[in-house]
This record gives C-alpha cells, structure tokens and sequence, in this order.
C-alpha cells in the first residue's frame, strides 16, 4: 500500500514511494552548482521536483519518463509545495499502476458499448461508411479507449477521451430535439471524430504528455487529416465515391470545434452542426472542471479553506464551491400532512385568464 499520495502531502512530510518521472531538465543554479528539476506524479496529483547539487550521471540515469522509487522532502516554494529528492532507483516491481496512472471509474466495455449503439443510429449510408472505417481500425479503437482527453485540463486519466467523448454525443443527442433543424448524423459523427487524433497527439504510456508530432501538428489538424485518408477506405467497401461536401463540411467541424483562433481553433464555426458541437465540447470540458475542483468528483481535490476555488484559468476566475441547496434527508416517519391551499381564483377582468365570453344574467 502506498505510504502517501501527492494531494495529501503537506509541508514537511517525508514521501519513500515509487512515482511517475517526467519531463526531466538540468540546469545551472547562481551558486555555479547543477540541479535537476523534473516533474512527480500519481494517480492524485503532480508536483514538482528538484535534485540538488546533482551531477550529469544522476541526469542520465533518471529517465525521461518512467516509474520510480526515490526518498524525498516535501517543501514549500512561493507558496506551492515541491519534492526535494535525496535518492531514487528505477522501479520495475512492487508497485501498483492503479495508484500511480488516474483512469477511469466507468465501465470501458459498457461505454463501448453505448457509443458504437449511437454511432450506429446515422443514417446517412456515406457517412456510415465513413465512421465504420475509423470503427474497424482496431488499433485505432484501442487507443482510442485507452487515451487521456488532455494533459491536464479535463478528462485526464486513461479513458478519458472516451468518456468525453459519449459525454458529449450523449448530451448532444438528448439536446437535438430541441432544435430540430441540426443534422444529428453530422453532430454525431463529429463529436466522435472531433477529439481522436488524441491518440496520437497525446504520450499516456506512463505520463501524460505530448509527443513531438503533437507539438509541431496537432490533434485538429490531425484528425482533419484522417478524414480523407478513412474517406478512402470507406469508399473501397462502399463501392461508390464520398461526396466531397461531406467531406469538407465534417473536417469543418473539427478544425472550428475549439471556437476560437485565440482557443486554437483554425476555423470559425460556420455551420449550425459546428457552432453546437463546439458548444457541447466545451460545455462537457468545463463541467468536469468545475465540478472537480468544486465538489470533488472525477477524482479532484477540495483541499484548502474557503468557500472559493483557486484561480482557474480555464474559467477565468475562482469558483464558488458550496452547494447551498443539497437534497432534504429522506424522511423516516409517517408523511407530515400539510393543509391542502384553495386553488386560486382567475382574474376575470383579464382577457387572458378568460376561457369563454362572461354571460350577463
């Protein structure tokens, strides 16, 4: 069993366990002497961490990321807490991935399950095609079930990209019939198809991280890029060319979901199908954020005092956290009888509440 997990350290403390290293980096201090800075995590949260007076060896020896066991104290640095590391050694065994890699809590065959069930609602017999191409890619789909959606901004824990994703195919399509105009094939595909270069972009073997082609491409540019190369495939099987609007317009969905150029998106939402698939992005994005750092779920943390959240950039402020209007306890007893209220008199005077014309006696 694990000794300490890094959201419960506090100034002082002392951690002998073994934690995922990654993004190792040496430098020079004032003082002439190096030291290396790298960063901790486990399955609860990362923090920094410093070797000092540490030679280019200790540098080579760390790897680049990769589990491992060190000795270390936990410090207080203008005003945020960091691991100052005495020893470490590779750890290969004696420990438990699921306390160290965040993942999942839901059910990753059930949510499968449920977004091949919507995926295989379209109707649209091109766009069917389309979508079963990227379906039977079976690497593809393992990645796909296995990714984080982010770093560290929503959904990050292996199978968080799956979870966001039929989180927002699901929201969309309890929302469409409000708005019967939207062409629920195109949301469908797009919300599925909007995020998946993930795979790709994103490292999650034992951190999270981006790959080089991440950095220098991108997950929309990516994605935007496999349509064609699946539209391919898909046309094999179907027998017959994808039309080419189609294609297009699903690649406009992708590259514009961010909303924004200043939020990376490299078009501006310009169809109906773009500006709600966007929204509902966001919307599912932001709520996992909110409800994490305020109530604690998806495994966040509340730690600290106060009824307000730290700043959060993504939200552009703090957060207010109680819930100031939580279900009443259920009731044990016999039901307390309340004195029935006379139904209300209608205004007569007021056309409006008139169902017929008032006869004169």
């Amino acid at each position: 069993m694990r000794r300490l997990f890094l959201s419960d350290c506090q100034a002082g403390d002392i951690v002998e366990d073994v934690f995922v290293v990654a993004n190792k980096q040496i430098a020079q201090g004032t003082n002439g002497k190096f030291y290396i800075k790298f960063f901790l995590s486990d399955k609860s949260s990362q923090l920094t961490a410093r070797i000092w007076n540490a030679s280019r060896d200790q540098f080579n020896a760390l790897p680049e990321t990769g589990f491992v066991k060190l000795r270390g104290r936990v410090e207080n640095y203008q005003n945020n807490l960091q691991i100052i590391v005495e020893q470490f050694v590779i750890a290969e065994d004696g420990f438990d991935i699921g306390d160290l890699v965040p993942h999942t809590d839901k059910s990753i065959p059930e949510m499968q399950r449920r977004l091949r069930e919507l995926l295989d609602s379209i109707q649209n017999r091109h766009l069917a095609a389309l979508i079963d191409a990227y379906l039977s890619d079976v690497k593809l789909m393992e990645d796909f079930s296995r990714a984080p959606a982010a770093q560290s901004f929503h959904h990050a824990f292996l199978g968080g990209l799956l979870e966001h994703t039929l989180n927002a195919m699901e929201v969309a399509d309890a929302a469409m019939r409000f708005y019967p105009g939207l062409n629920r094939d195109l949301v469908l595909a797009g919300l599925f198809l909007h995020d998946i270069a993930k795979t790709w972009e994103l490292t999650y073997d034992t951190s999270f991280g981006y790959s080089d082609s991440g950095h220098l491409v991108g997950h929309l540019v990516k994605s935007a890029m496999w349509v064609e190369q699946k539209a391919l495939a898909a046309e094999k099987v179907l027998g017959e060319k994808i039309p080419q609007p189609l294609i297009d317009t699903l690649q406009h969905i992708i590259l514009s979901h961010h909303e924004k150029p200043e939020f990376g998106a490299a078009k501006v939402p310009a169809t109906p199908e773009a500006l709600f698939v966007s929204m509902i992005d966001n919307m599912d994005a932001k709520m996992m954020i909110a409800i994490q750092a305020c109530r604690g779920e998806f495994g966040g943390s509340v730690a600290g005092d106060g009824n307000w959240t730290e700043y959060i950039k993504s939200m552009g402020g703090r957060l207010y956290r109680p819930d100031v209007a939580p279900s009443d306890p259920v009731e044990t007893g016999p039901p307390i009888a309340r004195e029935a209220k006379p139904p209300s008199k209608p205004v007569l005077n007021n056309p409006m509440f008139e169902t017929a014309p008032l006869k004169k006696k």
